[in-house]
């Protein structure tokens, strides 16, 4: 017996469809703080990343370090009583924060800030996109597998080691997908993101 991998999938893209219409809601209510008065994606932060000439080899460190720090933790808490609320609070931050950025980046350029925030995540987000989403639904499987009441929670009793097995070879997948996007994040985002900032 499988986890129901779609159903999961529906209910990560809820949460994170919640999280980014909050995030738009919270820009648009609180529009002093967020754009008036803001310096967030302002002139001034656009000015500075146009001029930054970021090192490849310093970034990919940095970059590796926050993604796989949170890959391992959100694999971690999966395997935890706290880990289905925890992670479905993950993925709404996560929206929240993409419907802030976005909502600021239209607020003050248009059509031009949806360019820019299709420069900050591309072509990175082709690989990293699909290897959070993956992660989000592999750690509520795990949690609803283990600790949830069903009869998942007796296959997982009854399959034993080949469920670790099964969920290591998968966790190893997520981790390759993320190093790989990690270094096109590094290595190439930053001249796609100058050449879209070279319209501002």
């Amino acid at each position: 017996m499988q986890q129901p991998t779609a159903k999961n999938f529906y209910y990560v893209i809820y949460l994170f469809t919640i999280g980014l219409f909050l995030g738009i809601l919270v820009v648009n209510l609180g529009y002093d703080t967020w754009v008036a008065d803001g310096k967030l994606l302002g002139v001034d932060m656009v000015a500075r990343l146009k001029n930054s000439v970021p090192d490849p080899g310093s970034l990919l460190g940095y970059v590796l370090k926050h993604r796989l720090f949170t890959v391992c933790m959100i694999g971690l808490l999966a395997t935890t009583v706290i880990g289905l609320p925890s992670v479905c609070g993950y993925i709404c931050y996560v929206g929240l924060s993409a419907g802030c950025l976005l909502s600021v980046a239209v607020i003050r350029y248009g059509i031009r800030g949806i360019l820019l925030m299709m420069a900050g995540i591309l072509p990175q987000g082709l690989l990293l996109i699909p290897a959070y989403a993956t992660l989000f639904v592999w750690a509520i499987g795990v949690n609803r597998m283990m600790y949830s009441r069903s009869p998942y929670k007796e296959y997982y009793i009854r399959s034993g080691r080949r469920f670790y097995v099964q969920k290591g070879l998968q966790m190893a997948g997520i981790f390759a997908v993320v190093i790989m996007g990690s270094l096109i994040e590094s290595y190439v985002n930053p001249k796609v993101l100058h050449m879209i900032l070279n319209i501002f």
